[in-house]
């Protein structure tokens, strides 16, 4: 995983074809201006606590594993929408060059490994907690993503997508979401996430998002799933 560095990644842009796929089937969750409302107040309180935790995470980053403390990668979002997504960096500098010697344990377009040897012991910790994620409220209150939504996918993912897979795209990616509450690093296949996701966009409504972002948390707190 690169240490965060702007521009050093191409962006990815759909085809028009995929686009318009996306288009003509807008998402009500889109329009929802008291949704949108809901995550710029979320996110400007996320962004407190992320500055605060950061201290801590920066001083043992530091002593453990010297390096950036955050990282960027690009994501796709609404459409397939490009956006540069923000983390606590939780493995080794360097570790995309090291990703061909990973197995990939996940079936589809996802990649996932239970045991990563890239991930260091601080980013063991921060990937159980789901302190890793809280930079994303950046990305919530720019509006690339949402406090709740879909997981959102790499470059790589979205260029290898059938047309069925780019259902998945009509919402904004989430912090959360169904895949979160529901096994979280724990599934490995990437047609039960994409199972997921359009699960989430026929059930949704405020209330649905409230309900996942509660179990979110106790979820979180019991760290289960994570790895």
């Amino acid at each position: 995983m690169k240490a965060y560095n702007f521009l050093t990644q191409p962006l990815y842009f759909p085809t028009v074809t995929q686009t318009q796929y996306a288009l003509n089937s807008l998402h009500p969750s889109i329009n929802s201006k008291l949704k949108r409302g809901i995550d710029v107040f979320g996110a400007l309180v996320g962004i407190a606590i992320t500055v605060i935790i950061a201290i801590p995470i920066m001083i043992l980053m530091a002593i453990s594993d010297p390096g950036p403390l955050l990282y960027s990668q690009v994501r796709c979002g609404l459409h397939g929408r490009p956006f540069r997504i923000w983390k606590f960096r939780s493995m080794v500098v360097g570790a995309d060059k090291m990703k061909h010697l990973v197995k990939n344990e996940a079936n589809g377009h996802i990649f996932k490994n239970t045991n990563d040897p890239r991930i260091t012991r601080l980013g063991a910790f921060l990937r159980k907690t789901s302190l890793d994620e809280f930079p994303q409220f950046w990305n919530v209150l720019m509006g690339d993503m949402s406090l709740v939504g879909t997981r959102p996918p790499t470059v790589d993912e979205v260029k290898k997508y059938d047309p069925h897979h780019w259902e998945r795209l009509r919402v904004k990616p989430g912090i959360t979401g169904e895949w979160q509450v529901n096994g979280r690093s724990s599934v490995k296949d990437f047609e039960d996430i994409v199972k997921m996701d359009i699960n989430y966009q026929q059930k949704w409504s405020l209330s649905y998002d409230f309900h996942l972002i509660a179990r979110t948390i106790f979820v979180v707190l019991n760290k289960d799933g994570a790895y």
